[in-house]
């Protein structure tokens, strides 16, 4: 079966109409980066950017190139750490959340 929308598509407009989605998301990319799997996170900071800031006014945001900003977050990008901090805050700041973190013993 056809999809009748572009996947990226469906996610920006559901981000920009769904701030508990976009919330969701920012929280998976998270999740998945302090849990080892780096690459699934850096292709959701890639939706989320995309949704929300845009690749131009990210490398603005955080002095840098958007070329290298795609690159980074590339499923084969390798961002520093100090970069990935800069696209989560710029993130944040686009979504008006806050981010907090709890402890969970197994």
């Amino acid at each position: 079966m056809a999809l009748t929308r572009d996947f990226k598509k469906t996610v920006a407009a559901r981000v920009q109409s769904d701030p508990a989605f976009a919330q969701a998301l920012l929280d998976e990319a998270i999740t998945l980066l302090i849990d080892g799997e780096p690459d699934s996170a850096k292709l959701i900071l890639r939706d989320l950017v995309n949704a929300t800031v845009g690749f131009e006014s990210l490398a603005e945001e955080i002095h840098k190139p958007a070329k290298s900003l795609h690159r980074m977050l590339s499923a084969s990008g390798n961002p520093t750490m100090s970069n990935i901090s800069a696209i989560f805050a710029a993130i944040k700041r686009a979504l008006k959340v806050e981010v907090r973190t709890t402890v969970v013993l197994a």
